[in-house]
């Protein structure tokens, strides 16, 4: 991604007119290390970069002379009615962008009419935020931790909040290698370096605000496991990871999840059509194919390019949603083509709750909503419900053979 060029660097949140626009604003008013933290990728960030190259490497097949005066972009998901085919992801520790953070994304997602996902690993707890918007359709997203009393306890109090849907995380055995994050010293709560003086005095309204938070606000704090977790003392994202969460999730914790639940189960992290099928023979009610924005497995393929294979190996069984790389409107017209239910934004809503808390969030979905809506006008599409894969082409020979199927 580029940084904001000179025409868009100082531009207004109300002026914006792409998500880029709302990136080079966020990115003015992080920290680099901070920045670093909801930018990076594993590794050598090849499937960070593979997520946005597939989603750019898809053409329109565009149907022209067809009648799309009028476009519906609204569907059910989950059975749940939406106005769009958008999801917020689960972030967790939103508050380093905005001390609202999930909160005043809920509320965004609420007032667009869309589902919100809260991260396990929010820095506002499940109750708070379900306060914040107790008749919006809700989704939590779980991280299993070793101790299943403590995550027992946790579903549980989802469930009796009003949570609709579990997405069952199963890509965080341990923690990734974000060398971004290893060469800052990045750890939660942030504490600045010599070697990032300057980066302080760029962004002391960043730290102050997360001080004067701190010691008289909500504060940066795992909110829903904040007396059983370690934040509030100094500890790495890889130190909370791999003391804190199971790496010794099996298919049989689905079952054992499902009965707990008593409701819509999604797995989350899918990117083989093995798995997919597994999934779904299991019980799973949806399919959430993703890599994690590139942050856990580098080396991945990206999600719009294994999408295909999982949606023929899951049918009309289970809803299947993707994450990953989703930059634009267009992008999510393409994975609705492949056969998405829904497509699932996380970097850009957080862009969004750095520029401008929750008018940030709210700016960002109309802009994708806004951008779903020509694209379907230009292909032809009078309705997401019209899309399937003879709306796109791609240079790869494979991908016009899976086309024509």
């Amino acid at each position: 991604m580029r940084d904001g060029t000179k025409a868009t660097r100082f531009i207004s949140l109300k002026h914006t007119t792409n998500v880029e626009d709302v990136r080079a604003i966020a990115t003015r008013r992080l920290p680099m290390a901070v920045k670093d933290f909801i930018e990076g990728g594993a590794e050598d960030e090849i499937t960070l970069r593979r997520n946005r190259e597939d989603f750019q490497a898809l053409s329109f097949a565009p149907k022209i002379l067809s009648s799309t005066e009028e476009r519906d972009q609204s569907t059910t998901l989950m059975g749940t009615p939406v106005s769009s085919p958008l999801v917020l992801a689960p972030v967790g520790l939103a508050a380093l962008a905005h001390p609202e953070g999930e909160r005043a994304a809920a509320i965004a997602a609420a007032n667009r009419g869309l589902i919100s996902t809260l991260s396990a690993s929010s820095c506002w707890d499940l109750e708070e935020v379900a306060a914040a918007v107790p008749d919006a359709p809700r989704w939590f997203q779980l991280y299993v931790w070793r101790d299943r009393g403590i995550t027992r306890e946790v579903v549980e109090r989802a469930r009796a909040a009003g949570y609709r849907v579990l997405a069952l995380t199963a890509d965080v055995q341990v923690a990734a290698r974000r060398e971004r994050d290893l060469r800052n010293g990045f750890e939660i709560p942030p504490r600045p370096t010599l070697r990032q003086g300057t980066d302080v005095v760029r962004h002391a309204r960043w730290f102050s605000r997360m001080a004067w938070d701190e010691v008289f606000g909500h504060g940066l704090r795992m909110g829903n496991f904040v007396k059983k977790s370690r934040i509030g003392t100094r500890i790495s994202m890889m130190q909370q990871v791999n003391t804190l969460f199971d790496p010794q999730l099996r298919w049989e914790d689905l079952e054992w999840f499902k009965e707990l639940w008593g409701g819509p189960v999604l797995v989350k992290g899918i990117t083989t059509s093995a798995d997919a099928a597994e999934a779904v023979r299991r019980g799973a009610d949806g399919i959430w194919v993703s890599n994690h924005g590139g942050r856990q497995l580098d080396g991945l393929p990206s999600t719009i390019s294994v999408l295909p294979e999982i949606v023929d190996a899951v049918g009309d069984r289970a809803d299947v949603i993707l994450d990953s790389g989703v930059r634009r409107g267009s992008d999510v017209v393409k994975a609705l083509a492949l056969g998405a239910t829904a497509a699932v934004i996380g970097r850009p809503y957080v862009y969004g709750l750095a520029a401008g808390g929750q008018a940030g969030v709210e700016r960002v979905i109309d802009l994708l909503k806004a951008e779903i809506d020509a694209t379907l006008a230009l292909i032809g599409a009078a309705s997401i419900h019209d899309l399937d894969r003879s709306f796109l082409r791609s240079p790869t020979v494979a991908w016009e053979t899976v086309a024509r199927t």
